[in-house]
């Protein structure tokens, strides 16, 4: 019997319970993989809460996994039994002992890739390198802003960009977090909780601004954000762990500096095959040649997700983190 962490209704983390699952078998164009470790992500708290709407209930929450094939469908060819695989985005269903997922959506696994490390960095390193490579095209000239620096997609982010060249300004919480930016090469951090990140963010360019930020915060940073860029900079708002973002009068982008304002979603930036696999292969490629170390820094039991979830919002994680079956 194999078991999944089920939400019947969305709410608290209270909601998640262990329950036995039937993965069933893999229908044509799927595959069935034995987990042997599954990502935690600030979107798995979405759709717990009823933020993003799940399209049924009851469900399956993640949307981050890795483990092996045991079972494969009709009319697939890419990947057979005992294939290494990982995968981050939808459909949801990444809770679980044993699932089933299409085929396409599945990214073999290098040798020097463990299980557990592409667990923990599918959905995050995906994300950064859409946001640093295609949403907008970091260059070594550029100065960026990243916003909660030593989370999970922060501390990919911050490595990756020091690589490229860029100049990085981190926001924290804290002096832990701050020492845990710099070592992945932010070379500029501000504890947001302590300063106003939008003055120290002039002062650090010397009133020129950023030419992008990367928002994950939302509803308690954008607006001081947008003080944070250059004439013609991009505001990049991929996610709102603080709430949703208030709506605003575009001309006020104008007032601004003719700013460009995106809400990117690594769903879109990976629809396609073509894109899924190359955004894989991006980020393979910095973390096997060791631009990128994945820090895991928090394990947790699958079952207790729900504990792993109150962790999450209390914002008591760092890096990266992982369920393990």
């Amino acid at each position: 019997m194999t078991y999944a962490m089920m939400i019947n209704k969305t709410g608290t983390p209270d909601v998640l319970s262990w329950e036995k699952f039937d993965p069933g078998t893999p229908g044509p164009g799927d595959v069935r993989v034995t987990h042997e470790a599954i990502g935690l992500n600030f979107i798995d708290v979405y759709h717990r809460t009823g933020m993003y709407p799940l399209p049924f209930l009851p469900a399956v929450l993640g949307l981050e996994g890795a483990g092996v094939v045991d079972l494969v469908g009709k009319d697939v060819t890419e990947f057979v039994k005992g294939d290494r695989v990982g995968y981050a985005g939808v459909p949801v269903g990444a809770y679980s002992e044993i699932r089933c997922i299409p085929a396409h959506r599945l990214i073999k696994l290098p040798d020097a890739i463990s299980t557990r490390s592409a667990a923990s960095m599918m959905l995050q390193g995906m994300t950064a390198s859409y946001l640093l490579t295609s949403c907008f095209k970091v260059k070594p000239e550029n100065t960026i802003l990243i916003h909660a620096a030593s989370g999970g997609v922060g501390s990919i982010m911050c490595q990756w960009a020091n690589h490229i060249g860029a100049t990085t300004i981190g926001t924290v919480g804290s002096k832990e977090k701050a020492e845990i930016a710099k070592k992945n090469g932010c070379k500029h951090t501000v504890l947001y909780q302590d300063e106003d990140f939008a003055e120290a963010v002039q002062k650090i360019t010397k009133g020129q601004g950023v030419d992008v930020v990367y928002d994950s915060v939302g509803q308690a940073t954008f607006m001081q954000s947008l003080d944070c860029l250059r004439p013609r900079g991009v505001m990049v708002s991929f996610g709102q762990s603080s709430g949703h973002v208030e709506p605003i009068n575009i001309s006020l982008l104008g007032t601004k500096g003719s700013l460009f304002l995106t809400r990117p979603s690594v769903m879109q930036y990976t629809a396609e095959r073509a894109d899924l696999v190359t955004h894989a292969k991006n980020l393979f490629d910095v973390v096997t040649s060791g631009v990128v170390k994945i820090n895991i820094m928090q394990e947790y039991a699958l079952r207790d997700a729900a504990q792993a979830h109150k962790d999450l919002e209390a914002r008591k994680t760092m890096g990266s983190t992982v369920l393990l079956p």
